[in-house]
């Protein structure tokens, strides 16, 4: 897929470091994301994929280094009240699919997705509840609105928290191996929304995952993460067909 470069950059990361302890993470990582842009992030367990996500919406703070999302720029240090609502205004922006589903248990599908709208930007009940219904429509759910979690399948219920992600109106989705918890025959459901928030609705995502028919199919750009850094970035068919680095082919090769 072409890259849209001349969109605006949602997502600006400068020189971000993340330690924990004397464990260090990342280790100066630069990455732009335009609006529009579905980049997938890849790489070997450990390598700092997850931290990076963590660290676009301040889940962890960065040790050093810069985050922008959609014009909010923070850098770490000490919060004051400022920063807290800065850090706020980011989480706003960015919506956050896990590994784990972390819905509800007690709430209904609607209702875990109509909870960010209704508590957090203040929009009346009434109205997030129809904006729920089009999206758990949007996502296969329409059906499943009042359904409790337990009473769904695991891919049912990664539906349900794209669904509650997305009724936040954010600028950016963050993909943190959201099929890595599912059985296999599962798992092409939630990748068929996933590629349609991509293709239909054009939204901004970054995604780390090993699934590479979705990244080959679906990826304007991947990147590769080695020990802390990105190694290696490019096209699909940059990454797939002309790998520059023996450690990017040979995970390639693993996974392939």
């Amino acid at each position: 897929m072409t890259r849209p470069t001349d969109g605006e950059v949602v997502v600006r990361v400068e020189e971000l470091h993340k330690s924990f302890g004397h464990l260090k993470v990342l280790k100066g990582v630069d990455l732009e994301v335009h609006k529009a842009e579905v980049i997938v992030i890849f790489g070997r367990s450990g390598s700092g994929k997850s931290t990076l996500l963590r660290c676009v919406n301040f889940l962890e703070e960065p040790t050093s280094g810069t985050v922008e999302v959609d014009g909010i720029r923070l850098d770490p240090g000490h919060r004051t009240s400022a920063k807290k609502e800065q850090v706020r205004q980011l989480r706003i922006r960015t919506g956050m699919v896990f590994q784990q589903f972390n819905l509800f248990p007690h709430m209904t599908a609607i209702q875990n997705v109509i909870e960010g709208p209704v508590t957090v930007k203040g929009v009346p009940e009434e109205r997030a509840r129809a904006v729920g219904a089009e999206i758990l429509d949007k996502v296969g759910l329409a059906d499943k609105a009042e359904e409790y979690p337990i009473r769904l399948s695991g891919g049912q219920q990664q539906r349900v928290a794209i669904a509650r992600a997305l009724a936040m109106e954010p600028k950016v989705m963050l993909f943190d191996e959201p099929t890595s918890a599912l059985d296999p025959e599962l798992i092409g459901e939630v990748l068929a929304v996933m590629t349609s928030l991509a293709t239909d609705m054009h939204m901004t995502m970054i995604v780390v995952t090993h699934e590479m028919g979705f990244a080959r199919e679906v990826a304007h750009r991947m990147a590769f993460f080695h020990e802390g850094v990105i190694l290696e970035e490019g096209t699909p068919d940059e990454i797939f067909e002309n790998t520059r680095f023996p450690e990017t082919r040979r995970f390639l090769d693993a996974v392939l």
